[in-house]
């Protein structure tokens, strides 16, 4: 659920980001040339009309909500209050101060949503403090993020008022479910963390509806829900960190000295989520954000040697070879070819299963393991994403930097099965490989069975011609 959901920054991803790479003041350091609160300045006013809309009204009904929330929970904060918001800021300062190295990197690496650890602090202030305090915490946090960040300042303002957002609502919904009576005890403690788990559902559901939707809008082609929503990844980390942050929240109660530890647990946190984003980098295509042929090995080989042991069962290899590639990158530009890449990834995710590996082979071809599946149901998979790649339709630049839109692509297809074509992962990749050889001399845009069976066509292939195109 990367904006700061406890996404912040929206990553590098197009979204909330400006122009995106091609665009001069888009990203990071380019940003600085410019004066950084000038708003005729904004690489916003780069992106499409709808996404500036749909940016704009809905921070203001954030922001109208955040008042409203604030005027209808008018409280005189307490001395306690104080207090409370006082260990939670120093807390989050040591935090912030501490990892701000290991956060710029993650942030360099993230394509999507970067997940904000800062909700260890945050959290705990919605479901302790008085709204007003929450909200006055989050805005002591930003503007130490800003300092330290160094990005977009409309990026920045729309990851700022989802974070006052979030606190704002899951403060009232804690305190409307007749929360904070944290001296109670048997069945009262299980309504209690009941209570402390719906404001933690609100506080991430918020950010989810909030930046998802921006994210959608700034998505290249089809939006698909691991862009909108993130990956699995990425929403346990920020389920944990709401997790430790319901502790922080215990300690502030129960013995306040003691949230000292979590912020030695939180730098160290950060540095395991840091260490987790590597290992997952050095695994992963970074064009289309699959598994690269070290990952997919590693799960694929997984997968075989199950199917081994579980006698009578099958598995399938498809590699998929996306026809005339290279007219595409001389057409219109090695950038919309990436972008050619990106889609057609998604649009594998998308028609597979999640038990499914779907990984990049190299160049234009892909590779895709299909569990407990035969022949029949390797065939089918095959002809749907055969169908699918026929209906894909890529919005992206040409090479003068202009939108346009590629459609009417097609694939070649090849399925291997084991036991038949290969008992060894190696085997079957080749005799995938090789109907691949054989659909593409056959005429391209269909699915065949390693052996050289047909297993299905879409009709003749078109020629190496200039595509329909939209502008």
């Amino acid at each position: 659920m990367q904006g700061d959901r406890t996404r912040s920054e929206l990553g590098r991803a197009p979204s909330a980001t400006g122009a995106g790479p091609a665009a001069p003041g888009g990203n990071g350091a380019g940003t600085l040339r410019h004066p950084k609160w000038h708003p005729r300045q904004w690489a916003l006013w780069r992106r499409p009309k709808r996404f500036i809309g749909y940016l704009l009204l809905s921070e203001m009904a954030a922001i109208t909500a955040i008042g409203l929330t604030i005027t209808a929970n008018a409280k005189m904060p307490q001395t306690h209050d104080w207090v409370g918001l006082a260990i939670l800021a120093a807390g989050a300062t040591v935090h912030i101060q501490l990892t701000r190295r290991q956060e710029e990197r993650r942030r360099n690496r993230t394509r999507t949503v970067l997940i904000d650890l800062t909700a260890v602090w945050t959290f705990p202030a919605a479901i302790i403090l008085p709204v007003t305090l929450s909200v006055l915490l989050v805005l002591l946090l930003r503007i130490q993020h800003w300092f330290i960040a160094r990005r977009p300042p409309h990026n920045f303002v729309f990851s700022s008022i989802s974070h006052g957002l979030s606190v704002a609502l899951t403060s009232v919904t804690f305190t409307a479910l007749g929360g904070q009576h944290w001296g109670a005890s048997g069945l009262g403690s299980l309504r209690e963390f009941g209570i402390v788990v719906v404001a933690g559902l609100v506080f991430e559901a918020v950010q989810v509806v909030y930046v998802g939707g921006i994210l959608a809008l700034s998505t290249p082609g089809r939006p698909t829900i691991h862009n909108v929503l993130g990956s699995k990844a990425d929403n346990l980390l920020e389920a944990i960190t709401i997790g430790l942050g319901a502790v922080t929240a215990v300690l502030l109660v129960v013995l306040p000295p003691a949230v000292a530890i979590m912020a030695v647990v939180t730098v160290v946190f950060n540095r395991l989520a840091e260490l987790d984003q590597l290992q997952d980098d050095v695994r992963t295509d970074p064009k289309t954000q699959v598994f690269n042929m070290r990952g997919w090995t590693e799960s694929a080989e997984r997968a075989l040697a199950r199917t081994v042991k579980a006698s009578g069962q099958r598995l399938a290899v498809l590699m998929i070879d996306l026809d005339h590639f290279k007219w595409i990158n001389d057409t219109y530009g090695h950038p919309a070819g990436d972008d050619v890449l990106h889609n057609l990834a998604q649009l594998l995710n998308d028609v597979t299963r999640p038990s499914d590996v779907v990984g990049r082979f190299g160049g234009e071809e892909f590779l895709v393991l299909l569990a407990d599946t035969d022949h029949a149901g390797a065939t089918g998979t095959g002809e749907r994403i055969r169908s699918a790649v026929a209906g894909l339709r890529i919005t992206t630049t040409d090479k003068r930097g202009e939108l346009t839109t590629i459609v009417n692509r097609t694939a070649s297809v090849g399925v291997a099965v084991y036991p038949e074509h290969g008992t060894s992962l190696e085997s079957l990749m080749q005799a995938a490989d090789a109907a691949v050889y054989e659909a593409k001399e056959g005429g391209r845009n269909q699915v065949r069975v390693a052996g050289g069976r047909r297993a299905g066509s879409g009709g003749p292939a078109p020629a190496a011609q200039p595509d329909h195109l939209t502008r």
